[in-house]
């Protein structure tokens, strides 16, 4: 009688580790309805929660190359995530806008789309347009692809100056210092922060075994500032101008010309974390909560 149990406990165990049984490993569950999220919502729900709120926030990414180990989907899957998991501490509404973003500069990679920077414009404001109508008057953005950053600025400010809502960017939120080791010199793209925020919010989207440090080759100015810029800030301030563009400028700064795989990092993505992805998009979501918080007592 001892054994029989024995081997029934063994398969319960079999059957509720594999993959079609166990829960997903993400802090917000792939299946099922997802609190605060305007895609998952009835029009009834919406009606009831625009008596509680008239706060929003809205996810932007990208469709684009992240190296071999990362999905071309992962500047939207994060923000998206990140916005959800938001939602869960603090009672706003998530509405994602579009899946696409500005990314001209990665299209010598197979699979990434663009959109231009005047149609992903005119898609953000006509949303929140609609979203105006229906009664929301606070709209939080929060950027997952830097790329889209120059168009979002300018959509703020055309909803603040011409609407009767009001726009923010969270991506200018103080944050607390990070916890997770030594700053990389250049971690910009799909490197070890980017591979470690994915391990924690959509682990399965992740292949580790395809993770590898690239070859990088900048344009001569870009490799001069990156050893004589006093800081990080610096070098990022100076290189947000000078790289990142088009091939069609023929100015060598596309990601297809500056790195061999498509990842930009001066370290390793084989050395990301999903706790260093933890402590990470933690940090974040508590600095964004708290200032939402702040936002909701001066609206009182």
């Amino acid at each position: 009688m001892k054994q029989s149990r024995y081997f029934l406990y063994l398969y319960a165990l079999l059957i509720l580790s594999s993959p079609l049984y166990s829960q997903d490993e993400s802090p917000i569950h792939n299946k099922g309805k997802v609190k605060n999220y305007l895609p998952h919502m009835t029009w009834q729900e919406v009606e009831e929660a625009l008596k509680r709120t008239d706060m929003i926030l809205i996810p932007l990414g990208s469709v684009e190359q992240h190296g071999k180990h990362l999905p071309l989907g992962t500047d939207i899957y994060a923000a998206i995530k990140t916005a959800q998991l938001i939602a869960q501490k603090t009672d706003v509404i998530v509405a994602p806008v579009g899946l696409l973003g500005y990314a001209d500069y990665h299209m010598g990679f197979p699979g990434t789309m663009t959109l231009s920077p005047g149609t992903f414009e005119s898609v953000l404001f006509e949303g929140v347009q609609s979203l105006i109508r229906h009664g929301f008057k606070n709209f939080f953005i929060y950027n997952g692809h830097g790329g889209n950053t120059t168009a979002i600025n300018n959509v703020i400010h055309q909803i603040n100056h011409t609407t009767k809502a009001t726009a923010v960017s969270l991506n200018g939120i103080q944050l607390p210092p990070s916890e997770t080791g030594p700053e990389i010199q250049l971690d910009w793209h799909a490197g070890v922060d980017e591979t470690s925020k994915m391990l924690y919010l959509t682990p399965s989207l992740v292949d580790m075994s395809k993770a590898e440090k690239p070859t990088l080759s900048f344009p001569p100015a870009t490799q001069k500032a990156i050893f004589t810029m006093p800081s990080v800030k610096d070098i990022e301030t100076y290189v947000q101008t000078v790289t990142f563009l088009p091939i069609k400028t023929g100015k060598k700064a596309s990601t297809r010309e500056m790195t061999n795989n498509g990842v930009i990092t001066t370290g390793d993505p084989k050395d990301a974390t999903l706790e260093k992805g933890r402590k990470e998009v933690e940090r974040f979501i508590d600095a964004a909560v708290r200032f939402i918080e702040a936002w909701k007592k001066t609206e009182q």
